[in-house]
Order: C-alpha cells, then sequence, then structure tokens
C-alpha cells in the first residue's frame, strides 16, 4: 500500500460509498431474509468485504464488536485453506474464539470467497448471533460459565458450501445441536445467501470499472484512512495517560474486577496499554483478542474522528498490548460467552484515559457500559416447537460537556435495536408487563445523565427458564467534572408481590411457572458538571417529564433550586 499515491478525493468519495452501498445491501438481505427475531427485528448481526489479502475494506453501519469476528474469521479462513484450495461457490463457516478468530460462540460467521477470471479477489463476510448454540444453559451466553466448553458448539473453519453445493449433513449437526434447529438452520441458509449478494455485486462492481482500477482505489482508500487518522493523532500533544475501569465482579461473586487502559501518544502513533487489568475471570468475562482489537479501534474512531471509514486504515498507526493471562488476553480454555460486558467497560476505560488527552468539550461521562442481557426459554406460544428470546438491553449514556446523556440507548460496541413487545408476545410464550425509562437514574450534574430501562416480562406458561448476565448492580457509572454517578442496575423476580426477590446480575437457569414474572433496571449515565450549574429550565422539565422525582431533584440539586425551577 502506498500512501504518496494521488488520489482524486471527489472520486475516492464515490469509490467508499459504492463500497459501503453493497455492504448495507448485504446486511438488508441478512435483516429481512432472516427467520430469528435476534437478526430480523433486533438486527444482531454485521458484514463486512474484505480483499484477497484479509485486508477489511468496508463494514455496514451494524454492530462496532462485530468488527472483531469479521476480521478474525478472515484470517483464520486465509490460514486454513490457501487460495488453490478454494473454489468459487465456497462458503465456510466458523465461531470459536480459540481456533477461528471469533468473540463468543453464538456469533456465527460465513465466509464466502469472491473470484474474479477465476482468480481469489475478495471475501463477503456476515457474522449473526445465533440466540441458543448449545450448552447448558439456554442463549450459551451465561456469565457463570468457567470454561469454553460451557458455552455450546465450537466450530472451527468448516467448508459450509462446496462449489455452490450446499453440505446438508454439516448442516444438520450444526442445527440440532440448538434448542431450536430449524431457526439455526433456516438463519445460517439465509447468511450463506446474504454473502452471494454481496459477491455479486463485488464481481458488478469489477465488470464496470476492471480489477487494476478497483485495487487502486482500496489502496488509495486504506492509505487516506491511515493518513486521516495518524493527522488526528499527530493534532495531540505526546503524553500518556490512564483510567481504571470496574466491573462488579469476574462472573461468579468476590470483589469488583480492574481493567486498567493506558493511552500513550508518540508522534503520529499510539500505544494501548492494558498493563495492571485483572487476571482472567473465574467465569465468562474474558475477552479473545478479536473482540479487544475492535473494542480500541471503535474508540479510538470515535474519540479522535467519528467520520473516519471503517476498514484496515485503522489499524495501521494503533498498538495494542495486553498482558497474557490477564481478563484481556485470556488462556485457553477460559470462557468467553459474557464478553461484551467487559469489552464496553474497556470502552469506559478508554474514555477515562482519553479524557485526560483531549480538550474537555470531546469528554463523555461514563454510561452504563454494559450489555445486560435477558434470555427466556420454553416452549412457543402455538406449542410448535420450543424458544430461545434473548434481548440485550441498552441504558443511560453518559452526559457531555455541551449536553445532557441520551435515554434508553445501547452505548459503545453495542448497536441492537429492542424487540417490540407485539413481536414477543406473538413468538413466545410469554407477556410484556412493563417497559419503561427507569426515572432518577441518569446522573445529576450541570448536564445530566441519561436514564435507564426498566423491562418486565411475565410467563404465560410453566416451565418458562430464565437467565441473564448484567453488571452496573453494585457499581454506577462515575460522573465527569463534578457530576454525580448514575443510577445502578436490578434484577427482581415477582417485583411488587409478596414474593419479590432480587436476584444475583449472573441469575441462570431460574424456573418460572406461569404468572411469574422478572424485572431488569439497567443503569444510567454518569452527569457532566456540577449539579449545582443545572439551568432551572432543565430541571423544570425534567420534573415534568417525570425523568426525575421531586424527592430526588431536592436530594441532588436542593430545595431552593427546585422549588425555584417549579416556579418559573
Amino acid at each position: 500500500m502506498t500512501e504518496t499515491r494521488l488520489a482524486d478525493p471527489i472520486a475516492m468519495e464515490v469509490f467508499s460509498n459504492r463500497l459501503l452501498s453493497i455492504t448495507e445491501d448485504m446486511g438488508n438481505t441478512l435483516i429481512r431474509s432472516s427467520f430469528s427475531t435476534n437478526i430480523k427485528e433486533r438486527k444482531d448481526c454485521s458484514v463486512g468485504l474484505f480483499d484477497a489479502a484479509g485486508r477489511l475494506i468496508a463494514q455496514a453501519s451494524h454492530i462496532p464488536l462485530h468488527l472483531g469476528s469479521l476480521m478474525g474469521s478472515v484470517k483464520a479462513v486465509r490460514d486454513a485453506y490457501a487460495p488453490e484450495r478454494m473454489r468459487e461457490g465456497d462458503a465456510f463457516m466458523c465461531n470459536d474464539p480459540y481456533l477461528a478468530g471469533g468473540t463468543h460462540m453464538p456469533d456465527i460467521a460465513i465466509v464466502t470467497p469472491v473470484f474474479i477470471d477465476g482468480a481469489l479477489a475478495f471475501f463477503a463476510a456476515n457474522v449473526g448471533h445465533h440466540s441458543d448454540v448449545g450448552g447448558p444453559t439456554p442463549g450459551s451466553i451465561s456469565g457463570t460459565a468457567r470454561s469454553i466448553f460451557e458455552e455450546g458448539l465450537r466450530l472451527p473453519v468448516i467448508r459450509l458450501v462446496r462449489a455452490g453445493e450446499l453440505d446438508d449433513d454439516l448442516l444438520a449437526l450444526v442445527g440440532h445441536n440448538s434448542r431450536d434447529p430449524d431457526e439455526r438452520m433456516l438463519d445460517l441458509k439465509v447468511q450463506v445467501a446474504a454473502n452471494l449478494r454481496g459477491v455479486r455485486l463485488v464481481q458488478a462492481l469489477v465488470q464496470q470499472m476492471g480489477i487494476a482500477a478497483v485495487s487502486g482505489a482500496i489502496d488509495d482508500l486504506l492509505a487516506y484512512t491511515a493518513r486521516r487518522l495518524r493527522n488526528r493523532v499527530r493534532d495531540m500533544a505526546d503524553g500518556s495517560a490512564s483510567f481504571t475501569a470496574w466491573m462488579d465482579d469476574d462472573g461468579l461473586g468476590g470483589d469488583p474486577v480492574a481493567i486498567k487502559a493506558t493511552v500513550m501518544v508518540q508522534g503520529e502513533s499510539l500505544l494501548i496499554d492494558f498493563a495492571g487489568s485483572a487476571p482472567q475471570t473465574r467465569g465468562a468475562l474474558n475477552v479473545a483478542e478479536s473482540a479487544l482489537r475492535a473494542t480500541v479501534y471503535y474508540a479510538v474512531k470515535t474519540l479522535l474522528d467519528p467520520g473516519l471509514l471503517p476498514n484496515q486504515g485503522m489499524a495501521a498507526c494503533i498498538e495494542i498490548r495486553a498482558p497474557e493471562g490477564s481478563l484481556l488476553n485470556p488462556r485457553y480454555p477460559a470462557a468467553v460467552g459474557a464478553r461484551s460486558i467487559t469489552c464496553n467497560k474497556v470502552a469506559r476505560a478508554l474514555f477515562g484515559a482519553f479524557a485526560d488527552l483531549l480538550p474537555p468539550e470531546r469528554a463523555m461521562a461514563a454510561s452504563l457500559d454494559s450489555v445486560p442481557a435477558i434470555i427466556f426459554s420454553g416452549p412457543r406460544r402455538r406449542l410448535d416447537g420450543h424458544f430461545v428470546y434473548l434481548e440485550s438491553m441498552g441504558g443511560g449514556n453518559g452526559a457531555r460537556f455541551t449536553g445532557d446523556g441520551m435515554d434508553g440507548v445501547h452505548v459503545h460496541v453495542t448497536n441492537t435495536s429492542n424487540l417490540p413487545a407485539e413481536a414477543l408476545e406473538n413468538e413466545y410464550s410469554l407477556l410484556v408487563d412493563e417497559y419503561a425509562l427507569v426515572d432518577g437514574s441518569g446522573g445529576a450534574g450541570k448536564f445530566r445523565g441519561g436514564l435507564g430501562i426498566a423491562r418486565q416480562i411475565s410467563a404465560t406458561r410453566d416451565g418458562v427458564v430464565f437467565s441473564t448476565r448484567s453488571d452496573g448492580h453494585r457499581l454506577g457509572a462515575p460522573g465527569l467534572f463534578g457530576g454525580q454517578e448514575g443510577g445502578r442496575a436490578r434484577l427482581l423476580r415477582n417485583p411488587g408481590t409478596p414474593e419479590e426477590e432480587e436476584l444475583s446480575s449472573k441469575a441462570s437457569n431460574l424456573v418460572l411457572m406461569a404468572g411469574e414474572s422478572v424485572r431488569l433496571e439497567t443503569p444510567g449515565g454518569g452527569g457532566c458538571g456540577a449539579p449545582a450549574d443545572r439551568s432551572l429550565a432543565a430541571l423544570a422539565t425534567d420534573l415534568r417529564d417525570g425523568k426525575v422525582s421531586r424527592v430526588a431533584a431536592e436530594r441532588d440539586y436542593g430545595l431552593a433550586r427546585v422549588t425555584a425551577a417549579l416556579a418559573d
């Protein structure tokens, strides 16, 4: 890749958008054609394009964390199969973090080689989060798993489609290691088809431009991305800063777990060092290398240049170090199923470190920085099979230097939609009792943190199994520049009844009878700036909208200010 090539900026912009349009088309095909609610409704999937050398050239605007699965799976396919062993019409499948560059087992990747005039030229790749791939706990993401052998079916790189012929026996093997085999097999077929859509679009692009022109434009694009990020780093003063984020526990209880990030700026380069982070955890909160890389790239892109194109050029000036045997570089066979909680805490540590290196107007208080997930499993509403319903929930975004945090959103490395109550109740033996914002959960400050989400669901049949993995139940999101901590998470069984019980954040395999319910309240974001500096108009709006109670407002902002706000 040559960085001195002069490229027409208009042509480069047109070409980059052409690549992005291909990935968006692939993603739309995957989402609209899938059968599981996790992909068709919640959009828990991602797609990307790579060149023959395995360089990422475009990723659709889906899930930042899936960048790790995409990059890792393509590398694994290239390592396992030389180009001469691949055939046009092949498709490869994998998910394993230790064998195939995955991040956890439910994220199954499909990688399809793209041939131009008989030669391997590109790869189309996608990853979908499958709601269950076996193991002792429905959903295959229990925070209490002690090894990868408790987290479902492990897939090294396997050829699922050979020269256009789908291996039905292999597909059945994967499907029947799930609690919902039909859904697994149908979604995998859709993933294969989505890549074929990408293959056709890439081949059409090459037919229009020629392979030499396309290859040259890709080199220009990646060189431009690398140079642009180097410029952003060069604009910063040389120096270093550290920040430590904390998780409630290691998945099996105990003391809080530290994630320490040190950011070092050296000319045009960034060194991200996680020395000082906790040893690998007993539970499933460990992070595979591919997931850590994706999180670092996300944080750097977000803080230094949000408009930066998501391609291999992002990696050119970033070095990542994580001590072997730590939770960010675990030794096999450490469990990794709940890695997204840890990745969002890694993002918190990186945002905290960068806050000391960037102007204050670019800083943000901590968000919920978790990925609370609820999983229900049982007989379908129409008794035509077994279901596994999985949903990762949002919460409060951290307040910024210039504004309140957003309420009820996914943050950092996740970006999925909620499952509408109507779809949930139509598909499953479940009833949504409440879906609301948690009033008062945003940290007080000049600018308030965003509110967490409350979701309460009850079983309509006996024998529904519930599991969860969450964080922020013991430690709230820290505020910034004098802002207060965000509200903490709570998990309740049968709330509001004499049988109400507060559950562990990593509860698993609880059997619910018809009429029993579970309520998860997710954390709020931290506030920014001193609460005494919040405008009376903003405080009055919060009170009128029910985003903070009068009691909480008087506690955080003072009786005199609350009285003055309501008098205006």
